[in-house]
């Protein structure tokens, strides 16, 4: 009998609760067990997951690596899929098989180079990927000698700091002066040049952002599956024009997502985006954890969760090539549960503590998975590589 396998995923982005859905409804059959921990005791995570904890607050990314490792011994985890101090976790790869857990995640050194968007591009380029033009800035003079040059070349300044992720921080440059007009409707990403150069001059402090030519949809994901040893398994492309979604396989996004994820041993499952310099396809941020929209390859025929923990337990998936191109589709939201009262944190002691255990759900009671809303149904179409690039 195939034992089941246990699967953590620590504090990691509400959308993963499809990330969990897909592993548990494999095409192999086999049971499934999720833990999941979190800062935030309303994340739908913690509610989805089969057993759940407070994360303890406070830890530096050495007492985390301890902590994990504590937490994969004493519950037999079999593979670990983090995000949070996903670096300083990686490099202890070893140590977590020792204790017989596997880590799905890319190197320590892959993981280092994209954490920076400035070091991501000066790397890239050495390898023939197209970067857009770009600037790092720490101060208010700076930030204005960069917009000067890119406006003069024709493009909208667009800033975003070094570091981060989801868009937090992006901000589109205008001269236009703030007036009444920037306070009707709903808040939006510009903001004039005169008042982030008067709220840097007053900073107490540098910041580190990195100003770039405002990109073009459409805006290409490539989720990537690849192995350790460093064979891409899967490259498919999502598309996104406004709210218009689909799927591509074109080798102007495969090819140069397929060359990035082999050139920096991207192994697992990673995220590859790219939008429109003109005319030309241009990388815009490299992800190195599963996307958060990775589950609508669904739509595709593909369940890529399953083959990365397949993967990370030594395991060998193939090819995955989707057997069809889904339609076009849009993303609507839906309601997931929530735990009915906050979890007690938990903290790294040698038994955990009894209240910080959630019982065992039986799967089929869950609420099922907020899916794509997409067009009535037609014919789904044959994939082929040859698709328009421009076709979402």
């Amino acid at each position: 009998m195939v034992s089941r396998v246990r699967v953590w995923l620590n504090r990691t982005y509400a959308e993963n609760v499809f990330f969990m859905d897909q592993l548990r409804r494999n095409p192999c059959g086999r049971a499934v067990e999720i833990h999941a921990t979190h800062g935030d005791p309303d994340s739908p995570v913690l509610a989805a997951a089969d057993t759940a904890a407070m994360e303890p607050d406070g830890l530096s990314p050495a007492a985390y690596v301890e902590y994990a490792l504590d937490q994969c011994a004493r519950r037999s985890v079999d593979v670990f899929v983090p995000r949070l101090h996903q670096s300083a976790l990686a490099e202890h790869r070893a140590d977590f098989a020792a204790v017989g857990t596997a880590l799905l995640a890319p190197p320590a050194e892959a993981v280092q180079v994209f954490e920076d968007k400035v070091t991501a591009y000066e790397a890239v380029e050495k390898f023939g990927i197209p970067a857009p033009p770009y600037r790092r800035v720490r101060s208010a003079d700076e930030l204005i000698a960069a917009v000067d040059a890119l406006e003069a070349d024709g493009h909208k300044a667009c800033f975003k700091p070094a570091s981060g992720a989801g868009g937090v921080g992006f901000r589109i440059i205008t001269r236009t002066p703030f007036s009444l007009l920037h306070l009707t409707g709903f808040p939006g990403p510009y903001v004039s040049l005169d008042m982030v150069v008067e709220a840097l001059r007053q900073a107490d402090e540098p910041v580190d952002w990195i100003v770039m030519p405002r990109l073009e949809q459409p805006e290409v994901s490539v989720d990537c599956l690849t192995g350790p040893d460093g064979r891409v398994r899967m490259a498919v492309g999502r598309t996104k024009n406004g709210r218009r979604r689909g799927f591509t396989l074109h080798p102007s996004w495969i090819e140069p997502a397929r060359h990035l994820a082999e050139s920096f041993s991207l192994h697992y499952l990673t995220n590859i985006q790219f939008r429109m310099l003109g005319d030309e396809p241009v990388l815009m941020d490299v992800n190195t954890r599963p996307a958060g929209g990775l589950h609508q390859l669904s739509q595709c025929g593909v369940n890529a969760p399953w083959a990365a923990v397949r993967l990370a337990l030594g395991e060998e998936p193939g090819d995955v090539v989707p057997p069809f191109l889904g339609q076009d589709y849009a993303v609507v939201s839906g309601p997931r549960a929530l735990r009915p009262v906050p979890l007690p944190q938990q903290r790294p002691e040698p038994e955990p503590a009894p209240a910080a255990t959630v019982p065992e759900t039986v799967a089929a009671d869950r609420p099922g998975p907020s899916a794509p809303v997409a067009p009535p149904a037609q014919a789904p179409r044959t994939a082929h590589a040859s698709d328009s690039p421009l076709t979402v």
